[in-house]
């Protein structure tokens, strides 16, 4: 079988773990990259492919079989759009768009064209993720009644002094951070109906929040509440505990989620079960019954990138749809307006 030639707009940080999956790709092959910035040029020729500096440059010289669009936000819209007219199939990288508004129309663009968008929350590519949701959907926890979640985690001060724009309104966790974990708790309890927020920036001082506590309702009827925070030294983050990106430091023993039900309890990502083994004889007096959850740690940007490859050449439907990527860009907005207004916001 022929390699899916796949090019990648954006030579970031993002950008090249995308250039780093396609080369390694057993399925896929790296094209081309598009980028205008001088530093681009040294990835382009490390990798061995073209640079373009423009989308319509290389979609007139040549055009590959799929893209993966890894650049800043505000290009989401227009890119997805050429993409979506040139009937290109696209890996956009989250957030589908800057606001819920351009990701609607991102979505109207594509279910119109019938395009094949694939929306780059890598976790739901995670086999860990995949084990979770499988647990769930066992009735093993019973009727889920509460999610517990935390992001705590520092970011160093030249992160911000790198990037000023980190600091003011339209940056801060909820907006860069939050949004990964939006998409693991739909995929976890369902639909967010009803958020809640109070946000602070005692520690840093900054424009922006640098933590916040966040409830949650589902339309199952569960409840959650999250901690997140870029300036708490804690490892209880997803990059922290998964082991999936070798770039953090690790900690096999701590949980960023507990999922539980009427019958028992998940931690992620340590995969501890706890169960009670009589389903009539339940009760904080009795002894649950302890286990493991078989998983195989893998890298799930690497495993989107061959997801990328099918998607591209139709043989499955993208795990990720733009109207996923919708959902979770209205939640995280939400979060935001309750945080400033101390209400609570209903989504519909």
């Amino acid at each position: 079988m022929s390699r899916t030639r796949v090019a990648v707009a954006g030579a970031g940080t993002i950008g090249r773990a995308h250039i780093g999956a396609a080369q390694r790709s057993g399925t896929v092959s790296l094209s081309a990259i598009v980028d205008p910035s001088p530093e681009a040029q040294v990835t382009a020729a490390a990798a061995g492919v073209p640079l373009y500096r423009s989308l319509s440059e290389l979609l007139e010289r040549d055009p590959p079989d799929g893209i993966v669009l890894a650049t800043p936000n505000v290009l989401h819209l227009s890119q997805a759009l050429a993409c979506i007219a040139a009937r290109l199939p696209i890996l956009l990288e989250k957030p589908i768009a800057s606001t819920v508004g351009d990701g609607q129309a991102i979505v109207h663009a594509a279910e119109q064209a019938r395009a094949r968008v694939l929306i780059g929350h890598h976790r739901a590519h995670s086999p860990i993720m995949a084990a979770a949701r499988r647990v769930v959907d066992s009735g093993a926890l019973g009727r889920l009644v509460a999610v517990t979640g935390t992001a705590m985690f520092l970011k160093p001060d030249h992160y911000f002094t790198d990037a000023p724009w980190r600091r003011e309104p339209g940056a801060g966790p909820i907006l860069l951070n939050m949004i990964h974990e939006v998409h693991n708790l739909r995929m976890l309890c369902g639909e967010i109906v009803a958020v809640q927020a109070i946000r602070s920036h005692a520690v840093r001082g900054f424009p922006v929040e640098d933590t916040v506590v966040i409830n949650l309702r589902f339309a199952g009827g569960a409840l959650g509440s999250f901690l997140l925070s870029d300036t708490a030294a804690s490892p209880k983050s997803w990059e922290q505990t998964s082991q999936e990106n070798k770039a953090y430091p690790t900690y096999d023993d701590e949980d960023c989620y507990v999922v539980a039900g009427t019958r028992g309890s998940l931690g992620v990502p340590t995969m501890r079960l706890r169960t009670y083994p009589r389903a009539e004889d339940r009760s904080w007096w009795k002894p649950f019954e302890v286990g493991m959850v078989d998983v195989v740690r893998e890298d799930p940007i690497q495993r989107q990138m061959e997801h990328f490859g099918a998607v591209a050449r139709g043989e499955v439907a993208p795990l990720v749809s733009a109207r996923d990527g919708l959902a979770n860009l209205r939640v995280t907005e939400a979060i935001v307006a309750a945080a400033q207004s101390g209400s609570t916001i209903e989504l519909h």
